[in-house]
Order: C-alpha cells, then structure tokens, then sequence
C-alpha cells in the first residue's frame, strides 16, 4: 500500500538526518553547525530577557467584565510570540548560512543520486557559491516580508489577533518547504517561480515536509541540527520527487 503523501515528508526529514550524521558528509555540517548554534544562543539570551514583556506587549487590553478571558488568551499569545522568534531566528540563520547550505545540498544530491559516495571539499567552490545562494535569499525575503507584515499588522488588531497564532503555523509550515527545497532547486538552476510551481504541484507532500521540519525546529538545542538535517532531507525530497538534476 503506498505512502499517503502527507506523510513522506516525515520520511525524507529522518532520511535527511541520517545523511548528515554519516562519515562522507559530517563535514559539510560542521560550518553552518556552528554560525547556527552562535546565533541560537544569542537569542535565546534574548528572548529569555524580553519574552514576558513581549507577551504583555501582543495581549490586547480586555475590560473588567471580560478579564477571565485572559486566562483563556495568554497561552495563544505565548505561542504567538514563540512563533515570532521561531521565525526571526530561522530567517537570520539561513541567511547567514546561505552558501554552506547551499554547499551541502549540492554534496547529498551527488551521494542520493549515487554518483560518488565521498564528494571532496572544495574553498574555491564554496566561494563561487556565495553571490548566488546569497540573491537567492534576498529573493526568499521578497516573498517573505510582506506576508510577514500582513501577519504582524493581524497580530495588533484586537480581536482579530485571535487568528494571528494559527495563520503564523500554517504559513511557517509552508515557509519550512519552500526555504530548504530551493537549495537543491537552485543549484539546478530552477527559477524562483517554478520552484513554487513544482512545491504546489506536490502540496501535501511540500506541508508534511514543512510541518515535520517546523515542528523539530522549535524544539530548542535540537533545532540546531535539524537546520542541516532539513538542508539535506530537503534534497533528498527533491531527488526522490523527480526534481532535475
């Protein structure tokens, strides 16, 4: 019986973890390992210094009569602002790491594809890669933003920022796919646009991608290596699913 496709994601994410811990690739993690684990303690430090003043800043201002609710709200709110930081720290790790992951995406589709089992290290090519993959995010910020403002401008509508924490998930979990599946993408020269044709094409299995990877990257301290487990399993989504190559 096949898989249903909502459920490959789940699939091509543990695959991808798999491939980073083994000996031929643990290389090409070790960079982006890092730069990821410097920043995630920076905002951990601050966030554990604003969060409660965050909250208190997003939570709308309720009446007496009506002040139970807020018992009912704080927790929405809370997962509000986690999702906000979720999203901060995501953007400014990938795109700090742009090139490594662009890097390591290129490596596991050469050993998925099984054209060479030890792909080599090369500075020089990983240079080349910088001005590209680096475009390439501007061009994920494009998209990004303005969905992004929408989404804050909702989160400061009282009454209306009920919605906020639900949109933020089910847009966070598209933004997981469309993040990690453009590294194999781009480094097989698919446009911008057609990577969001060939992402909707495949729907579900894009969502179960996306939710699996939102998911594992909210879990502080694990987060940290599923950015490159993400990068590769991403890649192997894209081998398996008929991406070129």
């Amino acid at each position: 019986m096949p898989m249903p496709p909502v459920l490959s994601g789940p699939q091509y994410l543990r695959q991808g973890l798999s491939l980073v811990l083994s000996p031929g690739l643990r290389l090409f993690v070790l960079l982006p390992l890092l730069i990821n684990l410097v920043l995630f303690a920076v905002l951990i430090g601050l966030a554990v210094q604003q969060f409660g003043q965050w909250v208190d800043y997003f939570m709308p201002s309720l009446p007496d009569w009506l002040a139970f609710l807020e018992y009912l709200l704080w927790p929405l709110f809370v997962a509000l602002v986690l999702l906000i930081v979720f999203f901060t720290f995501t953007l400014l790790a990938n795109l700090i790491a742009a090139p490594f992951n662009g890097f390591l995406a290129e490596k596991v589709e050469v050993v998925v594809r099984g054209q060479d089992s030890f792909p080599t290290f090369s500075w020089g090519e990983l240079a080349a890669m910088v001005p590209r993959t680096l475009g390439r995010e501007l061009r994920k910020l494009a998209y990004f933003l303005p969905r992004v403002l929408a989404l804050l401008i909702l989160s400061l509508i009282p009454g209306l920022n009920v919605l906020a924490a639900p949109l933020w998930l089910l847009f966070g979990i598209w933004m997981m796919a469309v993040q990690y599946i453009d590294y194999p993408a781009d480094n097989n020269k698919l446009g911008w646009n057609e990577m969001l044709d060939w992402l909707r094409a495949r729907r579900w299995q894009s969502l179960g991608f996306g939710g699996i990877t939102y998911a594992a990257l909210l879990v502080p301290g694990l987060n940290i290596l599923m950015m490159p487990a993400a990068v590769a399993g991403a890649t192997v989504f894209w081998v398996r699913e008929g991406g070129r190559g």
